[in-house]
Parts: structure tokens; sequence; C-alpha cells
């Protein structure tokens, strides 16, 4: 801050000078004490100068009685997730009051290299919604499928020299962290190097792993699936992030495991939220929300949605009204139905009743555009040749980016081929590598998906974002990757041999360079045809589902263009089981 502007913040704070905006007559949500302060809040140049006193202001706005709150910081989300470009996400974001972002372009990079994590930042400076960065710590998340990229130790250091970067992002190569794998412990080390903090990734790890994990410096999980896993990482000295997403939504239930006294450790989280989800429900409002439903304090919600993830983030200059913070703020009448009426950014009004007030401009797309590449790909490649007819299957769980591992009969032909059987719900699954031309296809088999007929495909398969598809039948699954390829990525529905549904992502296979809205007509024609022509289970997102089955860093069994992998071995194991 230039001292001109410090001597303003301080004769504004003492009331010698006007303040460029005061609120008057609002009932102020003290996050430091969980309780309701009243009096004015005065701004000057972006600045929270003064609360609780009455003051004079260029401009006074009358509160006449509603609440005024720290606005919304989001410590873990894959801007990606949402298929809409950092622009568009913030229009959506922000009238919901959410006005910081902690985001993890881990998706972007393992397509696209730093070139996406520059377009990334750069997409960014095209919003008020301050979105800050943590750099892929696993690119690729694990050594068992191909990535578009490889980002080193080495790659990591100008990004964190530079400041483009708040720290490491989420390191899902748990085992390799518990292991002190040589690689991983070097990129461990320049994060610390640099004095950055490092997100974690843990799923169902505990006892002496858990200890190795957070003895090496990570400082988080949102991979919580029950309580005790919370209370473990808790106890040990983690912040807990707490998620609703589009598909994981853990709130719930982890909510059952939070207390007066380790609150302060527990923060709201979305994680993977697509616009869709973002439009009809709402983010971290509708979180809080979920949060009084399940009998939390209301001023306790919002302190796990502000000042509980200002500190864990080293946020130091947000999270709270309070003076000398930015003056990141939302407006609402109900403090047990928190439904955003304004919020407001470095002192500006910047989305009014849900209408985002800043013209959206865009940035270019055209160094993460053109991300298909696929050789020599033939319908030949989906054919699935079995030793016996007991088969080791993924099986969906609804809600969850976790699966089980099935040992299921199948069918087979005189060859041995597997043949889709309506009567069992078991079919394909491949995953086609697109980024290197490898001409790599993994044939698995998938339960509980819920398909009875065609074939949905996507270029979305966290983490290395290859081909996924699933089907009954060889014909669609290999018409669906010869549309994703035509339409340079997205998704793709056919039944019959004809094309039912499509959902183009050019941005890098995996965003879409469209509004919110009309991506959610499309995602809707999508869903729509997945349920009601395919057979798709109804508690199935079919987008999100099929694209968490690549996901080979959450148990219990995933699929890469590699093989299939037992995440609790990290090991490749066999389709086929012996009788």
């Amino acid at each position: 801050m230039q001292k001109e502007k410090l001597i303003t913040l301080i004769d504004v704070a003492a009331g010698r000078e006007p303040a460029d905006l005061v609120f008057k007559n609002g009932k102020i949500v003290d996050v430091y004490q969980g309780s309701i302060l009243e009096g004015d809040v005065a701004i000057v140049d972006g600045v929270i100068a003064g609360i609780g006193e009455t003051y004079a202001g260029k401009e006074v706005v009358d509160l006449e009685g509603r609440y005024i709150a720290p606005g919304f910081i989001e410590p873990h989300m894959h801007v990606e997730s949402s298929y809409v470009t950092p622009e568009e996400f913030g229009r959506l974001l922000v009238p919901r009051g959410t006005t910081t972002v902690m985001a993890d372009p881990h998706e972007i990079v393992n397509v696209a290299g730093l070139t996406g994590l520059d377009y990334m930042i750069e997409a960014a400076s095209h919003t008020v919604l301050d979105i800050r960065y943590m750099l892929p710590s696993c690119v690729p998340a694990t050594d068992m499928e191909n990535a578009g990229a490889v980002l080193t130790a080495s790659d990591m250091v100008a990004p964190m020299k530079e400041g483009k970067v708040d720290g490491l992002a989420e390191f899902m190569n748990f085992p390799g962290v518990i292991h002190a794998q040589d690689d991983v412990v070097d990129k461990l080390l320049v994060a610390k190097e640099h004095n950055k903090r490092i997100d974690g990734h843990s799923p169902m790890v505990d006892g002496k792993e858990l200890n190795a994990y957070i003895a090496a410096g990570v400082e988080n999980d949102h991979e919580c699936s029950t309580v005790e896993e919370l209370q473990a990482r808790v106890s040990k000295g983690m912040y807990v992030f707490l998620r609703e997403g589009s598909v994981t939504q853990n709130l719930r239930m982890l909510l059952k495991g939070v207390t007066r006294d380790n609150a302060h450790r527990c923060l709201l989280c979305g994680d993977d939220v697509q616009a869709k989800t973002i439009l009809d429900r709402g983010h971290l409002d509708h979180a809080i929300r979920i949060c009084v439903e399940e009998n939390i304090d209301p001023i306790q919600a919002i302190q796990m949605a502000t000042i509980y993830t200002a500190e864990a983030c080293d946020l130091k200059d947000r999270g709270a009204v309070a003076p000398g913070l930015k003056a990141d703020l939302v407006i609402f009448s109900d403090l047990n139905n928190v439904e955003i009426g304004q919020t407001y950014i470095d002192g500006e009004l910047v989305a009014d009743q849900g209408k985002y007030i800043p013209n959206v401009t865009k940035a270019d797309i055209s160094s993460v555009q053109s991300s298909v590449h696929i050789k020599e790909f033939a319908q030949e490649k989906l054919r699935l040749p079995l030793e016996t007819d007991k088969a080791r299957v993924i099986e969906v769980i609804q809600t969850e980016a976790l699966t089980n591992e099935a040992i299921v009969h199948v069918d087979r032909d005189e060859q041995g081929e597997f043949v889709y059987n309506p009567d069992k719900p078991v079919v394909k699954i491949a995953v086609i590598e697109r980024h290197k031309n490898t001409g790599n296809v993994f044939v698995g088999l998938l339960k509980d998906y819920g398909i009875q007929t065609g074939a949905i495909g996507t270029t979305i398969a966290h983490d290395s974002h290859n081909i996924i598809v699933t089907g009954t039948n060889d014909a669609d699954m290999s018409q669906v990757v010869r549309e994703l390829q035509e339409q340079d990525g997205g998704v793709v529905v056919v039944n019959k041999g004809e094309v039912i549904a499509r959902m183009a992502l050019p941005v890098g296979g995996i965003m879409s360079n469209l509004s919110g809205e009309e991506v959610t007509e499309q995602q809707n024609k999508v869903t729509k045809a997945a349920h009601d022509l395919l057979g798709v289970a109804e508690d199935v997102n079919p987008i999100m589902s099929l694209s968490f089955m690549s996901l080979a860093v959450i148990p219990k069994l995933k699929i890469t263009d590699l093989g299939l992998v037992d995440v609790e071995t990290f090991e490749f194991v066999p389709i086929s089981v012996e009788e």
C-alpha cells in the first residue's frame, strides 16, 4: 500500500475524512466472536476503514436491518469441472456471494502443461472474482496413465518463484508421499523452499501412513468420507474441507463430526461443481444453507466459509468485516436462509439480486484448443476377450468418486469375448489415449451405471482427460469416439448409430467457451438423453460420474488407458478372474 493511501485509510477510520462508501443500519456478522454487531461499515479505496461507529461517506447505503458478512472463500476447486472458462465461472459465482476461489488447474495442466496454467491465469484476469491458483502437484496424477503433459519438480520452480501460484495443489500421489518417493520429495521441497503451503488428497489413509503424509507438510484434505476420517485429520493438525460438489457430496454426513471445538478446522468446499449446479442450487451459499438444515449455528456456518478458510489459506487480508481488510462483502436478509442480495468486491457493487454487473470479456483460447489426437482408432480395439466367465468390474457408487470392486459372472461368445446381456447391469467401458497419438485403448467393465442401450463418452476423464466411453455395443461406442474427435472434445451420446445429444468443449476438451446457461442447456439435453433414452440410472450424473471412473487416485477400482487399477495397492489387476 502506498503511503498516501495508508494515511487516507487511517484518517477515514479515525473519522477525520469521509469514507468512499458507508453501510448504515446493518447487522454485521462478527466471524471472530460468532455474534452480531450493529453500526456502520466504512470503506475507502476498496478497504474497510472502520466498523461499529458512526461514519460519514460520499455514498451511503441503508441496509434497513439486513445482514452484512464477509465474502465467501472457496478453499479448493477445479474451475474446469464447471465446464465453463474462468471468466464465465466468475459471472456465475459472484452473485452467489463467492468472492475468492483457491483453484487447482490440475485438469487443464494435465492436458496442456504450463501453457494451460498461463491460459487460466489470463482468463482469471477477466473477472472480478479473485481466482488464485495452486500449482498442480501430480501431472500426470499417477504413472499408470498417459496425460498431455509431465510436470517435474524443476518445472515447478519458475511458477513458484514468479508468484504465479499460492502453493502446491492437492498431492494426489499419497503413496509417493508416504513412501518418500524421490521425485515426490523433490516436489514437496520446491514448495517448502518457496514458503508455499501444500494441499492434500488422502482418501481412506489412516494410522502411521496418515502421520507420514501430514509430516511431509500436507496441511489439509477434502477426501474425507466418514466422520472418523475427519476427526483423525483434525486431531493431527489438518484442516478438513467438507465437500458439497455436483456428484461428491460429503457435507451432510461430515457435519455430524463438527463441534464448537473443532469447527475452526472445518471448511466448506465445492471441489467439482458444474455450471448447472451453480445455477440451480448455488455454491457456498448452498453449503451454508445445508449446514443450517443440519442444525449448525448459521454464524458458525458462515465462519466455515470465510474466516476459517482465510486462515487455512494464509489470506490475511480478507475473511471478516474488520478494519484494514479487503471490502469483499455480501448482503442478505435472513441469517437462517442465506440468499445473497448484493456482492461487493473491493468496495464495488459487482452483483445485485443474482445479476453480475461487470461486462464479461474473454481471453484468447487458441493456446488450449485442438487437444484431441487419436492414432488409428478402430472399432476392433473395443473387443474384450476374457479367459473365464468371471470378471473384475468397476462398481459405481452414487454421489461418490469412490468405486467398489465387484466380481461378477458375465456372458461370452464362442470366441471368449464379452457379450452384453440386458439382464445384467454390466457393460463395457474404455479409455482411449488422446494426447500423444500413442494408440492406447484399454477396455474394462462397468457395473450399475445403468446404461441399457447405446453409448456415451467424453473427453473429461479425471485426471489425465483421455477419452472415456461406455455402452452396450461396440458400434455405438466407436461412433462416440469418432464424434468426439471431430468436435474436438466434449460429450457425445449415441443410440443405434444416431447422435442424440452432444456438448462441445473446445477449451482443452474440458471447457466450453459458451455461457453457463448455454452449457447448462446442452448438459440438460445430454442428461435427459442418457436417462430417458439410454436408461442410465436416475441417481447417476451421466457426465461427471463417468469422468470419475478413470480417477486412479481414489479407491477402489479405476480404469486408465494402460489398464485396470487397484487404487489401494496402485497395481494393475486383470479383468478375468479364475473360477
